[in-house]
């Protein structure tokens, strides 16, 4: 029980850290990205560098939850979950900023990523090269 709350928490933090690293990233490599922010008035190249992350944060959330959670595949469907839940008013409230296309794309491919991710974990883990002793 410990380690399943441990790989859900290993998957938000890690999803939250590579998320605002992704950001960080963000602003130094798209123009006007940092003057964009505040106001959220975003072009099309920034929204699409912004579900990037979004894609990139979610498989290295759902691999960091099944390291934790040591082939607990439920763990990451939990997490997988949790996070819909946790962007779903996010995502409500920043409606009228992003089209419907974008709103859709994020939380329609949240899910299925961090599984992805979790199941990127478990295919690691199986081939692994066994060293000579």
């Amino acid at each position: 029980m410990i380690r399943s709350i441990l790989a859900v928490l290993a998957g938000f933090v890690t999803w939250f850290v590579v998320a605002t690293l992704a950001n960080f990233l963000i602003r130094a490599l798209v123009a006007g990205y940092a003057a964009a922010e505040p106001t959220m008035t975003f072009t099309f190249t920034m929204m699409i560098a912004r579900l990037g992350a979004g894609v990139v944060s979610s498989l290295v959330a759902g691999f960091a939850c099944a390291a934790v959670a040591r082939g607990n595949v439920a763990v990451v469907y939990i997490t997988a979950a949790l996070l819909v839940l946790l962007f779903l008013p996010v995502h409500f409230k920043l409606w009228p900023k992003f089209p419907l296309w974008y709103h859709g794309f994020f939380l329609i491919t949240l899910a299925p990523l961090v599984l992805l991710g979790g199941a990127m974990r478990r295919r690691v883990r199986k081939v692994r090269p066994v060293h000579p002793t």
